[in-house]
């Protein structure tokens, strides 16, 4: 399922515009992005839970050379299924 299908599946499950639907999906993007970029963990109900996971700087390889190369510490969003979801998969 790709964004455009998932504004036309709220879109006539909410009988409202695409553009509408688009503005609603848009926001709940949003307001998931920014609670991760401020260290917040988003938890849907049934769905799962959204979290920033953190990695060290480390040491890596250039596999083409083999030459070691510094990797930067980072952040990564990380997606946990809620047991509800798990459930209905299996």
């Amino acid at each position: 399922m790709t964004k455009a299908d998932l504004v036309d599946s709220v879109a006539n499950k909410a009988e409202i515009s695409k553009e509408k639907a688009e503005e609603i999906v848009n926001g709940v993007f949003d307001d998931i992005t920014v609670a991760l970029k401020n260290g917040e963990k988003v938890n849907i109900s049934g769905f799962g839970t959204f979290s920033i996971s953190y990695r060290k700087a480390r040491t890596g390889r250039n596999p083409k050379t083999g030459e070691a190369i510094q990797i930067a510490s980072s952040r990564a969003a990380k997606f946990k299924a809620g047991k509800t979801l798990k459930e209905s998969l299996s």
